[in-house]
């Protein structure tokens, strides 16, 4: 995520008419949350008299209710029809995942919308509401690594989520129809699953709108189909995804769909209100997805681009293969929500405390861009940044555990984490550093990762006891020394 306010002196593309406690580990691979080989579904009347409800939240403490226990998603197929007046939709989602516990009973993060019916492993379950949760207590229960299915049929008007720290998230209209943007916890406003970062998942899509529409999302475009006075479009991903990263556009949009000079699929939707800025964003996405690849390795999905369309919220959002800006974008603002898909979306968070590692790692991708094409130095922005005195508020929020309050405060997370990164590369100079970065996105390449993770692969690859610089850095408050 990036505020847009932050680089609007150098916007090439914004118009006037569109103006933006810690987890238990995990594996990292897991299959990126594939059940494992050769695991086969196990008959409901399987699991033991001792199955129990699977908690109600993940175990994130700055986001208690989000996510829940005993089970790992491994794939989620979004069915939806949707009607312009009063922003409607219904339709269901499919889930497949596997029970890493016993269960009697289990959650979805689900709130709104009217559930017509829950069926597991396509036999009608029980369901009961309690606030953003949704109880399903099937027949039987379901044993311990079975691979089982949820399919929520659901419909209603889905609503915005607004937090005065986090912004307005969740289902936003637009002029011609809407956008998911939905970090942190938005997503549950307009599908159920399990909404933490930390439980991956593959997507598809299957969205139906009046005829004349368009959608747009994460992902491949599979097909698409007029019938009558609709049109249905299907697109779906095949790298797994943090659930907060889903998104579909729906509106009037002029498309492009090429390749970077680097062989990338590049895919750029952009608001046909706004016809002049679909080749230019193209352009500019191209030449930094190929510009991540030499410096970060090798692009971690199928396909990149990017959606501009009137949704004003004030911040960009780095939806997966496919960030969404509001009204427009800059080289400076693409630059930050595509380093994003190697940091954040394929290497994504196991906790919402370590939000530097998105955040912090795209913020310094802004700089290195800016060094290598004729811009100011790296360690310019950063005697910049570190000449705020040291009673400035922003050294007082310590970078590694900012608190859901300022989990997206701009100088502690994003420039104190990018600040970080340049003391490192300060520290251990510019080959192991970028070795550092190389290996950090190869080594956790579509899985999850902590600040700890991160610490330990530097240290190992630096060959250095980086301790002090990390805790100085990331767990201090005050303003550090230099020395």
């Amino acid at each position: 995520m990036k505020k847009t306010a932050a680089t609007r002196t150098a916007a090439l593309l914004l118009t006037p008419a569109l103006a933006a406690a810690a987890l238990p580990d995990r594996a990292t691979d897991r299959a990126a949350g594939r059940p494992a080989p050769g695991r086969t579904t196990v008959p409901e009347q399987a699991a033991s008299e001792e199955s129990s409800a699977g908690a109600a939240g993940i175990g994130d403490p700055y986001f208690p209710n989000a996510g829940n226990g005993g089970y790992d998603v491994a794939h989620y197929a979004i069915r939806l029809r949707y009607t312009p007046r009063g922003q409607r939709i219904a339709g269901t989602t499919t889930i497949t995942a596997h029970a890493t516990q016993n269960l009697a009973r289990f959650n979805l993060d689900f709130s709104g919308h009217k559930v017509r019916s829950v069926k597991v492993n396509g036999a009608a379950a029980s369901f009961a509401r309690r606030g953003q949760e949704l109880e399903i207590t099937p027949r039987g229960g379901i044993a311990q690594g079975a691979r089982f299915s949820v399919a929520v049929a659901y419909a209603g008007s889905p609503r915005q989520l607004n937090d005065p720290g986090l912004g307005r998230t969740g289902w936003i209209p637009t002029g011609d129809g809407a956008v998911t943007l939905s970090q942190p916890v938005g997503s549950a406003s307009w599908f159920p699953l399990n909404d933490h970062p930390a439980d991956k998942a593959t997507y598809a899509y299957t969205i139906t709108v009046p005829k004349g529409l368009k959608v747009v999302a994460n992902g491949e475009l599979e097909g698409s189909a007029n019938i009558g006075r609709t049109s249905t479009f299907k697109w779906s991903s095949s790298k797994p995804m943090a659930g907060y990263l889903a998104m579909i556009a729906i509106g009037r949009f002029k498309t492009l769909d090429s390749q970077s000079p680097g062989g990338v699929r590049s895919f750029v939707a952009v608001d046909r209100a706004n016809p002049s800025i679909p080749k230019r964003l193209q352009e500019l996405t191209d030449k930094v997805t190929d510009w991540g690849v030499r410096l970060f390795g090798p692009y971690p999905f199928d396909s990149t681009g990017g959606v501009v369309d009137d949704v004003r919220v004030g911040y960009a959002l780095e939806t997966q293969n496919r960030p969404v800006y509001p009204g427009g974008a800059n080289m400076t603002l693409i630059v930050h929500e595509l380093a994003h898909q190697w940091f954040g979306n394929s290497v994504s968070i196991s906790r919402w405390q370590d939000i530097w590692l998105n955040e912090g790692f795209a913020t310094y991708a802004e700089w290195l861009w800016s060094e290598q094409h004729g811009g100011r130095k790296a360690e310019a922005y950063f005697t910049d940044a570190y000449s705020k005195t040291g009673d400035f508020a922003g050294w007082k929020v310590p970078t590694g555990e900012p608190g859901r309050k300022k989990l997206f405060a701009a100088f502690p997370v994003y420039t104190r984490g990018a600040m970080t990164l340049h003391m490192l590369r300060k520290t251990v100079g510019d080959t192991v550093f970028f070795q550092i970065l190389r290996a950090w996105t190869a080594e956790h390449a579509h899985g999850n990762a902590t600040t700890a993770d991160f610490r330990k692969l530097a240290e190992r690859v630096s060959g250095r006891d980086l301790d002090k610089l990390f805790d100085t850095w990331l767990s201090t408050k005050g303003k550090p020394s230099l020395r």
